[in-house]
């Protein structure tokens, strides 16, 4: 070996000469479990590269909304034949419920959810990308003066979107976003309030930063 070569070794060697070996051993160690926490791959048939969910109160009661969800899906595995999805909240939250791709072929409640299996019709392969688009007509559900939308992280998502559209004579006096796990609330600001053309409004809040298993509720006072 050269001298030019053995530099960064003997560099390596004067800055870990003053640290016993036990330090040194616990440093690698903190270091290793620190790259699997930061380099975490996702898991499972797919992850979801935009997750995009919205409520357009259709009138000034609460009695009537539609709630879609737009999911773009990258498929991580071969021979994927179905997709999940999940509705909760009060009222009558299952009416109308259609997904395009795909046909329910199941649901039940499991607390208070109702899980929901879509036949995708077609097989998936890794690297396949699919745009999954879901919608709902619900009845009784956003009666409260204080109301709120609800999304749980179960698969690796890149980016959330959340949205509520209010009816032209009544509109949001105030929203906040809460993180379950973290036991944080965000208060919404001004940008994330518009006017649509035709004078509803609509509030939005996004992240790029999702964590698995979160539960972000958007919450609102009419």
């Amino acid at each position: 070996m050269s001298p030019l070569e053995d530099e960064p070794l003997s560099l390596l060697r004067r800055i870990l000469k003053p640290f016993s070996l036990d330090w040194i051993s616990f440093a690698l160690d903190i270091g290793a479990r620190l790259r699997r926490y930061l380099c975490v791959q996702p898991t499972g048939p797919y992850e979801i590269l935009d997750y995009e969910v919205t409520v357009e109160l259709l009138d000034t009661k609460g009695k009537e909304a539609i709630f879609r969800k737009r999911q773009r899906v990258k498929f991580l595995q071969n021979s994927v034949i179905a997709f999940e999805d999940y509705v909760w909240g009060d009222g009558d939250i299952l009416s109308g419920y259609r997904c395009t791709p795909g046909v329910v072929v199941d649901k039940y409640k499991e607390g208070d959810r109702f899980n929901i299996l879509v036949s995708l019709r077609d097989t998936k392969s890794v690297g396949d990308i699919e745009q999954f688009h879901i919608e709902q007509r619900v009845k009784n559900t956003y009666l409260k003066t204080e109301e709120w939308l609800q999304t749980e992280i179960r698969r690796h998502t890149r980016r959330l979107m959340m949205n509520v559209i209010f009816p032209k004579s009544r509109h949001c006096k105030r929203a906040v976003i809460v993180k379950r796990s973290a036991n944080k609330t965000t208060e919404l600001e001004a940008r994330n309030f518009d006017t649509l053309p035709d004078g509803r409004q609509l509030v939005s809040w996004a992240t790029d930063h999702t964590r698995p298993y979160e539960i972000y509720t958007l919450k609102w006072w009419w």
